[in-house]
């Protein structure tokens, strides 16, 4: 079974439709997770994909959103977005929200394919991506353009937090802002939403911890409005108001 056929068996219509659309144009565990094994090479996973016409996050990467209209579009997003101040962390814990990367979620793309979170998204993203011998799962090797910082970033699983799985929204974060008053079962879900996850330069990732928008962006200037658009449609599936400085600053990303 190739890749790009693995994945399909997870996706929804829904999902399906998203990315036909838009064709043609494990790591480490936390609010973050991880950046030699044989196996054959899985198609490349193509070109990023811009956050406004990948709303359910199944295609790849996190392509720049430019132009007065997308602009106008992502800025309307973000305001609609509601504010209010940080709760309190107290209580908040990676376990409340599952086991990293469990196949299990219910309620999100690819799930229950057979394949945890954590290695679809590196097949999501990664190109020339390799698995071990005799499975269509588990990434050994593969190249990705991190949108963070620009880089290309030759990866290999022997040097596994050179990437990381970066919760765009992470999970603290949405702790203090409502989602420690939501069922596991939600929680779960949000931890392993695809649309909320994005393969990044470790470095880049660990710097940002749980900051919002307000206190960290992207260092690649050029994406860091499809970076608060991505912040925002997660924010909006699950209900969550962000920080008024944050609101603040994920405008001023998209021309305002």
């Amino acid at each position: 079974m190739t890749r790009h056929s693995r994945i399909r068996t997870g996706w929804t219509a829904g999902a399906a439709l998203a990315l036909a659309l838009v064709s043609g144009c494990e790591g480490l565990e936390g609010d973050a997770a991880s950046p030699t094994d044989s196996g054959a090479a899985a198609p490349a996973a193509g070109p990023a994909v811009s956050p406004l016409r990948n709303p359910d996050g199944t295609g790849p990467g996190l392509a720049p959103v430019t132009g007065d209209g997308p602009e106008a579009t992502a800025r309307g997003l973000i305001e609609d977005l509601e504010t209010k101040g940080r709760g309190p962390k107290t209580g908040y814990d990676r376990d409340e929200f599952g086991y990293a990367w469990m196949d299990t979620a219910d309620g999100v793309p690819l799930a229950r394919n057979g394949c945890d979170t954590r290695n679809d998204l590196m097949n999501r993203d990664g190109e020339d991506v390799r698995f071990r011998a005799g499975s269509d799962c588990v990434v050994v090797s593969m190249t990705l353009d991190d949108p963070y910082t620009g880089r290309t970033i030759d990866w290999r699983k022997q040097q596994a937090t050179e990437v990381q799985i970066d919760h765009v929204v992470p999970l603290s974060y949405s702790w203090q802002m409502g989602a420690a008053r939501w069922p596991e079962s939600r929680r779960k879900q949000f931890a392993n939403d695809v649309l909320n996850l994005l393969p990044v330069e470790g470095r880049a990732n660990s710097a940002k911890r749980d900051s919002g928008p307000a206190s960290w962006l992207p260092p690649n200037k050029r994406i860091r409005c499809a970076y608060a658009v991505r912040f925002a449609q997660v924010a909006e599936k699950y209900e969550l108001p962000v920080t008024a400085p944050d609101k603040v600053t994920m405008l001023a990303q998209c021309g305002e």
